[in-house]
């Protein structure tokens, strides 16, 4: 008798346990959508591969189901995911308002609880102007001459070779030139391969989080702890050889730690450090491995983009010079094409911020403390934004000028988050097109 009041009760308590989960409480009319399963909620499905340049058919297929704006559940989270721009430019212009910066803690543990991603307030804007000194365009302008440099040198390398995997060799080329601008990094001169650590790191970055040896997960922590380990030898080691003049990025985090605000950590440094040096490479080379494909596919627009290096070069006065800041921001063509090329990659799949109080937006509530995940691809690729939205049509941004992120474009990021980087990524991109098709097409 009391196994079966017992059995009753435990059977009543799971059910409404389900029941809790698969409808969660809220002050208003949550948005359409499942939870999926209790305590995994959607995250093997949202964590499917995607090979294709469309929208991920996760989103896709609960776009087509409940619109634009719909919930979800990621690694035991509710999320709202938005594909909506409004919502999208809502939540941007809203940042430290009614939503701030925030990422599964999966994501933390794999950029560190200390990475710029998850700071807030005081601290970011800190590290944002700190971010600004390294990527700001007075420092790109003295940049400029070695990032050409650079370039020129590894194109003429690969011309001789056979064949060339691109993403590889650039990733390479484009980590060297940035670790060195930050941490004065020589892989050369190193006992250890740094990005050989970084590499382990991003194979495992978006996979199931099961952290047992054997998962690509795991692998992925591994390479973060080699790496940071690395990069906490050699602040140790600059910390003991102080350099007279400032020469890189760890230069100018050793002088904000001794002057000891109380803002800047060891661990903030290095978090950030870890950040920049993952960011600048790989997003970056493979936006520039999909350009190189997307000329190829499309001889008309590398004639276009030929024509207008091949102008830059006649109109200089000395022939030998090398690009200069002016002829940089000349390149409208190369900028619509790095535009349109950034808009198709989709390097990042989702913006994730958190709701600070319960937020009402047509119709629908985000309760507070619920994550919200916006959606840049559903955007990019909508053809209610854009014609013909998978096709790779660099006209489509004649005349416009993009300082910024707005409703329709988003691959920097939005509002006070907007990428520091970005610049740093269009000069790497328009000086490796400006060589490419003017020395070695």
């Amino acid at each position: 008798m009391w196994a079966l009041f017992f059995g009753a009760l435990i059977i009543i308590s799971i059910t409404h346990w389900v029941h809790r989960w698969r409808n969660p409480r809220c002050n208003g009319t949550l948005p359409p959508g499942s939870m999926g399963l209790p305590l995994i909620g959607e995250t093997l499905q949202f964590f499917a591969p995607n090979t294709s340049f469309d929208t991920p058919p996760f989103v896709k297929e609960r776009m087509e189901r409940y619109g634009p704006i719909f919930r979800t559940n990621l690694v035991g989270r509710p999320v709202v995911v938005s594909t909506d721009p409004d919502l999208n430019y809502f939540i941007f212009q809203q940042e430290g308002q009614l939503f701030q910066s925030w990422y599964p803690d999966t994501f933390t543990e794999i950029f560190g609880r200390q990475n710029v991603g998850s700071l807030h307030g005081f601290v970011y804007k800190y590290l944002k102007n700190m971010m600004l000194n390294l990527f700001g365009p007075e420092s790109l302008k003295k940049m400029l001459p070695e990032v050409e440099q650079t370039t020129s040198k590894r194109l003429q390398l690969w011309s001789h070779q056979e064949s060339v995997e691109l993403k590889e060799t650039t990733a390479t080329m484009i980590f060297d030139l940035t670790a060195k601008k930050l941490i004065s990094y020589d892989q050369d001169n190193s006992s250890e391969n740094l990005r050989d650590n970084f590499v382990a790191f991003i194979h495992g970055l978006i996979s199931f989080p099961l952290d047992i040896p054997g998962t690509a997960y795991h692998e992925c922590l591994q390479g973060r702890k080699k790496a940071m380990r690395m990069l906490k030898n050699l602040l140790q080691e600059r910390r003991a050889n102080p350099r007279k003049y400032r020469s890189d990025f760890f230069d100018y985090v050793l002088e904000e730690l001794q002057e000891d605000r109380g803002i800047l950590t060891e661990a903030i440094a290095l978090d950030l450090m870890f950040v920049l040096l993952f960011a600048s490479f790989e997003t970056t080379s493979l936006a520039l491995t999909l350009a190189v494909k997307f000329l190829s596919d499309n001889p008309l627009v590398l004639k276009k983009l030929t024509e207008e290096h091949e102008g830059i070069l006649r109109n200089r006065v000395d022939s030998n010079s090398g690009l200069t800041w002016n002829e940089y921001k000349s390149m409208k063509f190369t900028f619509q094409v790095i535009n349109e090329t950034v808009r198709l990659a989709n390097i990042v799949p989702g913006i994730f911020r958190k709701a600070l109080r319960d937020i009402q937006f047509k119709g629908y509530t985000i309760p507070e403390g619920w994550a919200v995940m916006v959606c840049p691809p559903a955007v990019h690729l909508s053809p209610e934004k854009y014609e013909d939205p998978l096709a790779f049509n660099p006209w489509r941004w004649e005349g416009l000028e993009l300082n910024g992120a707005s409703k329709k474009f988003m691959a920097f990021g939005g509002g006070m988050r907007f990428c520091v980087g970005t610049e740093f990524t269009k000069v790497q991109m328009a000086v490796f097109l400006h060589c490419l098709v003017t020395k070695f097409r």
